[in-house]
């Protein structure tokens, strides 16, 4: 398989049987690896990430969360955190191997809960991109503004490409705009983000309640599996020291940054996510 071959599409079941489209890679034969994308975004964060991993000997599973894609939407709009994590936990079980969770902002989130409280999944190992115990509420805020500016959409996929690159400066802008064209939706005569606009109602109310800290932190303490904290350089979301906290109180934690990158990692340097986390994949076959 080369970095660039297609990936197979594939069907899960999530939460009280939820549809969970994914895209995987890789032999059915080798050790599973989970990629989940952030909130906002789609399955197609990993198009880069998940050829190279399977070069590396992994079958990568890259799903869209309830919400977003092509995945289902809740159909009573909640979104729960422990739904994500509930999702995660019935993809796992129909995987027939303990797999790898890799999970960015959000997904990073329901991959804890997941694999640390009950009923535990049973997973490998942890790697949380860019998303610990709490985050900075400006960096979250911030993000949340984005996704609620601009809700009756774009005339054109250029113009969506636009916004991106005035929200996110550090950026390269990509020469051409055709892969932000898998985080839209035709609505109409415009274009729209590829996810239920009710997402944003959770988001806003749970960005850090109280209490969820705490939760966080022991289910990082029970998921008792290899754990690796991936840190955006320059996120303003997981400030250095939120994210020294993190692994001062879990003693299992490792941690890399990925230098000049923002929050969303697997954006910004995607290239360098294999770089970062192969070492510590490495040792958990």
């Amino acid at each position: 398989m080369t970095a660039g071959a297609l990936p197979r599409p594939q069907v899960f079941g999530g939460r009280g049987g939820i549809r969970l489209t994914a895209d995987v890679w890789g032999e059915a034969s080798s050790p599973p690896l989970v990629l989940l994308h952030g909130g906002g975004q789609t399955r197609h964060a990993w198009d880069r990430t998940g050829p190279r991993l399977a070069t590396l000997g992994w079958r990568v599973i890259a799903p869209d969360l309830r919400g977003h894609g092509t995945s289902a939407w809740s159909p009573d709009g909640d979104y729960d955190l422990g739904l994500f994590a509930g999702d995660i936990r019935a993809l796992v079980a129909q995987l027939g191997d303990r797999p790898v969770l890799v999970g960015a902002s959000l997904g990073g989130l329901g991959s804890l809960l997941a694999a640390g409280e009950a009923p535990r999944a049973a997973v490998r190992a942890l790697v949380l991109i860019d998303v610990a115990h709490r985050p900075d509420p400006r960096g979250a805020r911030r993000i949340v503004e984005f996704m609620r500016r601009r809700p009756d959409g774009f005339v054109s996929v250029g113009e969506a490409a636009a916004a991106v690159s005035a929200h996110l400066p550090h950026r390269p802008r990509p020469d051409d705009s055709a892969r932000i064209r898998n985080n839209l939706r035709r609505h109409g005569d415009r274009w729209v983000w590829h996810w239920d606009p009710r997402l944003l109602d959770a988001f806003e109310d749970r960005m850090d309640p109280p209490g969820m800290a705490e939760r966080l932190l022991d289910a990082a303490h029970h998921a008792d599996v290899p754990l690796l904290l991936v840190r955006g350089g320059i996120s303003d979301v997981v400030r250095e020291d939120i994210a020294a906290e993190f692994c001062d109180s879990v003693p299992h934690a490792r941690r890399v940054d990925v230098a000049g990158a923002g929050h969303m990692v697997a954006g910004d340097r995607n290239e360098h996510i294999v770089d970062a986390i192969v070492p510590f994949l490495e040792g958990t076959r």
